[in-house]
């Protein structure tokens, strides 16, 4: 047999489809073998992989002239491929057709559904008409049937998503999710990202590329990542889930100013980005919060989070066996809380390295998918120059932690309370009562018309300022790798594999 292709070696795991072919009589170099017989083909679909995380679905043609042989590769690249039980065979699929450039709904069609359907994977889809409609979808369908969830949008619809699928799961376990200090119920049904939003935050820093032909054949091969994700909760009431940032000050304020300016598209976080540097608002408040100590990384050891993480997997482990040592609810009595406080520019945490294409590594580029645990990051009051020297920092590979006003821990929950909530909010544990001072402002003439930030939670705001955070150790699952050390070794490839047909 023979190969219109170039030599190459690819494993069972990253093989798309089979299918019989039609020989296409036109091709070159095959005159002799039609005069000899007829000639039978078949077709693999593969993963190729590219530069920067790419992925791309290729096809190669074998050929022979004896009909039986050909039946039977076919027959046994099926049977291996139905052995991949890992992957999607139905799919519950959710479209946000506004979100981004309006592109959705085009993007899924015509790059996505194919090959899905060359994959033989059948789907359910739902075009959202308004906010919270695939949230509230997903506590009505039987969930159940499916082997997956796809978010066809951006980080807006995966977090609707993320909230009907974790919230679903709870109702049916009766967990109550008011409860700041429950257990939660893993989700075992893995959530697929198509990215086509104005931001594909997660995307980007769980596959290493926005790119939805990429995602899609993430979900297609069945890849499986973790993910951690923290609880918000305000005076024992559930406020948000978040698996990105939570930031108050900076990026709060950006994300209120943008909010009022959608009509400008993307554009709208630049403006509201230089506007809210040059504004130089900081607010005093309290933080404490309980140090991730079964953690096995830092926030500045510069082991970045990659395919299979050691870290994650050991940080797991660990934390399972101080759980099932001490229990819950022992462990956060016993432990110390340590206090911080202080005037701040930004307050933010952070459950993944936050990176995008303007921020290559991220907000905490050491910060892990799945290790139970965020990366909390207070920026004190500076100057102008000094912050702008520390948000630079971010678009290049400088230590950006390597400022004097600028900390970070690595913790597992933490408590925030501003001077504004004081009096109504502050019953948090009790921490810090009485310990604020005013918020001020580097040019006090007109400081009274702004008294609060906003919390970002992953792109929605959140306007309590008191709230208590939490961190529960890989709560759901993506469609999804991790980003992979380099996209191009095919060294340690399965045994299993197509090595070459000659």
């Amino acid at each position: 047999s023979c190969v219109y292709t170039e030599n190459c070696f690819v494993p069972i795991s990253e093989i798309i489809a089979v299918e019989e072919t039609e020989f296409n009589k036109k091709q070159r170099n095959i005159g002799r073998w039609q005069k000899m017989a007829k000639l039978h083909a078949f077709t693999v679909h593969y993963v190729k992989k590219a530069r920067n995380h790419r992925w791309r679905c290729i096809g190669a043609t074998f050929w022979c002239v004896d009909e039986h042989l050909c039946n039977q590769w076919t027959q046994a690249l099926k049977e291996l491929l139905e052995m991949q039980k890992s992957r999607p065979k139905q799919l519950l699929v959710y479209i946000n057709p506004f979100g981004g450039k309006r592109q959705g709904k085009r993007i899924y069609e015509q790059k996505v559904a194919p090959l899905f359907s060359l994959a033989s994977i059948s789907t359910d889809v739902v075009i959202t008409e308004h906010a919270n409609h695939a949230k509230d979808n997903l506590f009505e369908v039987n969930i159940y049937k499916y082997d997956g969830v796809v978010c066809v949008g951006g980080d807006g619809m995966f977090s609707e998503v993320m909230h009907g699928l974790i919230g679903r799961m709870q109702k049916d376990s009766g967990i109550d999710q008011n409860n700041p200090k429950a257990s939660l119920v893993q989700c075992n049904i893995r959530i697929g990202i198509i990215p086509a939003g104005s931001t594909d935050c997660i995307c980007y820093s769980t596959v290493g590329i926005s790119d939805p032909v990429t995602s899609a054949l993430h979900i297609i091969v069945g890849d499986c990542q973790p993910l951690d994700v923290s609880s918000v909760h305000h005076n024992n009431t559930f406020l948000k889930y978040s698996v990105s940032l939570l930031g108050y000050g900076f990026y709060g304020d950006i994300l209120k100013d943008s909010e009022k300016k959608r009509w400008m598209g993307p554009m709208r976080y630049d403006y509201s980005g230089f506007k809210t540097f040059l504004s130089h608002h900081y607010y005093e408040g309290t933080i404490a919060y309980q140090p991730a100590k079964h953690t096995h990384g830092s926030p500045r050891d510069k082991e970045s989070c990659r395919t299979g993480c050691y870290i994650c997997k050991q940080s797991e482990k660990q934390l399972a066996e101080q759980n099932k040592e001490h229990g819950l609810k022992h462990e956060e009595g016993e432990e110390e809380w340590k206090v911080i406080k202080g005037k701040f520019l930004a307050i933010n945490a952070v459950n993944m390295s936050c990176a995008c294409p303007r921020s290559p590594k991220g907000l905490s580029p050491a910060a892990h998918l799945a290790d139970g645990s965020a990366d909390l990051i207070l920026v004190r009051k500076c100057s102008r120059f000094d912050f702008l020297r520390y948000l630079v920092r971010h678009t290049n590979q400088d230590d950006q932690f390597d400022f004097p006003f600028v900390d970070v821990y690595r913790v597992k929950c933490f408590q925030f309370t501003s001077k504004l909530s004081e009096d109504n909010e502050s019953n948090v544990m009790d921490i810090g009562k009485k310990r604020f001072g005013q918020f001020c402002r580097d040019h006090p003439a007109c400081c009274c018309n702004i008294v609060n930030s906003t919390w970002n939670c992953d792109g929605e705001t959140l306007d309590s300022s008191a709230i208590e955070v939490r961190v529960h150790c890989q709560l759901m699952k993506l469609f999804a790798r991790g980003i992979e050390e380099d996209c191009k070794d095919e060294a340690a490839h399965s045994q299993s594999s197509i090595e070459q047909l000659l």
